[in-house]
This record gives structure tokens, sequence and C-alpha cells, in this order.
């Protein structure tokens, strides 16, 4: 399936992984990538030396481009951003600011840069400091979210930048890739389906609590201090919305969740821990191989836009 967006990456089919902290590690990233898609390494808050790591494990399971991401607000971002060009990382999507200061060096070094963005002013913004893409994520993703939905959000950014629009929120499968194409976007970045993958090392119960999850199991979180969050509700969004309620601190409310992502996909605490994923959770009924997973899409896909 060529687009814009696969001859941009030099990838087969137009299906990029959320770059997800804890879950985008070098297992993942690696077989989405030797799956046709584009696999992304989540850098989150690493070091710059685990980063290196990580994509260096990545290369040794797959000859395919890989990504990055880079949240610019990671006390080690300009470290990061020098990994990325020292390895060779053929694309970075970035999240939670402008990447505009390293975007000389990245671009001199040949790396793609595709931020990902929640507002048409920020896509605009993206699009005059050089990026080669933009992903335009509706509120229905899980994790850190704006406040436009997928449906409204692509097709303004669509009409407002010349460069390749990737959809993201909320898509899950063929139907959801149809219907971004529709909207006019040439590639579609998905987290949570990823998520249940069986090369994801997310603990079994996270797994579990997205395939069991229903349309009405997503909360979000964070609304009163500016950084939302959207994941699968459980005893710790009760206690934080509750909290939240009650106008507590945005530092109480910091230390409810401190560690909680980790502890819910590297130990499987689906009580305490952060269950990021979005609205789509409803529709993830199993767990599949990247593969599986980019092969179903695209064939269901490309049945609907060719009718």
């Amino acid at each position: 399936m060529k687009t814009a967006v696969t001859e941009l990456l030099g990838i087969e089919y137009p299906i990029i992984q959320g770059g997800m902290a804890w879950v985008g590690e070098y297992h993942l990233a690696a077989a989405v990538s030797e799956a046709g898609g584009l696999g992304i390494i989540g850098a989150a808050s690493a070091p710059a030396d685990i980063v290196r790591e990580q994509i260096r494990k990545a290369r040794e399971l797959t000859s395919k481009p890989i990504g990055v991401n880079v949240m610019l607000l990671n006390p080690n971002a300009d470290e990061v951003a020098k990994v990325i060009v020292e390895e060779g990382v053929e694309v970075v999507t970035t999240g939670a600011g402008s990447p505009a200061k390293f975007m000389e060096m990245w671009k001199a070094a040949g790396v793609k840069v595709i931020p990902v963005v929640a507002s048409v002013a920020m896509a605009k913004l993206m699009e005059r400091a050089g990026a080669d893409a933009v992903v335009a994520e509706g509120m229905e993703s899980g994790g850190h979210i704006g406040s436009a939905t997928t449906m409204t959000l692509v097709p303004q950014v669509v009409d407002a930048v010349n460069i390749p629009v990737i959809a993201a929120g909320g898509i899950a499968d063929g139907r959801g890739f149809a219907a971004a194409f529709m909207l006019g976007a040439q590639g579609v970045q998905m987290g949570t389906r990823f998520v249940v993958a069986k090369e994801s090392i997310v603990h079994d119960n996270y797994k579990q609590k997205v395939i069991k999850a229903r349309d009405i199991d997503s909360e979000v979180t964070g609304m009163s201090t500016g950084h939302p969050v959207r994941q699968i509700r459980n005893k710790m969004t009760r206690e934080y919305l509750k909290l939240e309620k009650e106008g507590a601190t945005f530092e109480e409310l910091e230390y409810l969740t401190l560690g909680s992502l980790r502890k819910a996909v590297m130990e499987g605490d689906v009580v305490n821990g952060t269950l990021m994923a979005g609205q789509c959770a409803g529709m993830v009924t199993k767990e599949q191989t990247c593969r599986q997973i980019i092969q179903e899409i695209i064939q269901e896909a490309s049945a609907l836009l060719n009718k």
C-alpha cells in the first residue's frame, strides 16, 4: 500500500506504532517494523544510554527503519536527540512541546521528524519549523490527550498543512484505518492495539484489562491540572478523581501516580497502576503478533477502500 507516508519513511504499510512509555521498547518496535509498519521506541524520561541500548537491540532484530519518540519535557532530551543522530535512527516522533531546537541537527543527519499535535495551530507551527509530517492525535487516544476528537481534528489539520498527516486516536481496526484515509490522512498511528501484541512486554494482567475492556471503561484523570490522561478505570483512577473533586494540589495528585505506569506495565498492578489505553480498547479483543495485527488491518481497510 503506497501513500505519501510509506514513501517518506521507506515502509511497506502506513501504520506507525505509538511511542508509548515503558510499552514501546525494542521488542515491540522491531516486530512492528519487521511486519512492514514503523516501530517506535518510546524514550519517555529514559537516560540517553538506555535509549542507545534500545536502538541497538532493535537493530539486532530488524534491518528495517525504526523510530524513536522523544518527549521534549524529558530532562535528558538534549542527549537523547544526539543519540538519535549518532545511531542513525531514521524517524523521530515528538511530544510535549516543539522540537524546533533539534530540527537543524536532525535534518542535517537525514532524520525524518514527525511531531504529534493536538491542534491546527500546532500543526502549522510544526510545518514552519521543518517537520516532514505530523501525527494529528484525537482525544480518544490513550495517555496524554488534547481536547479535539480524531474525526474533527484530522480533516482540519489536513486542510491547514501541505505535509502528510497521520491520524491517531481511536483507531484499532481496518474500519478506523479506512475512515482516517477518508478524512484525508496518509497513514495511521496506533497504540492500544499494539499494547496487547504478542511481542509486547506488557504484563499479561494489563493486556487482559485491555482485551476485556468495554466501551464505558475509559477514564480521564488530570483535567483540573491541565494534563489530562486517558486510561482504563480502576481503584487508582477512582481515588485520583475523588482527590481532584476535593481540590487536591498538583503535588498530591502527582504523588498518587508516581511510578504507576511502570507498576502496571512491568509488575501487572492493575489496581493501583496506570492502565493507559484509548477509547478503542473495547474493540481490542485478542492477543496477536504484530504481523497478524497489521495484515488484518490492511486486508479489512483495503476491502473497504476499494468498494
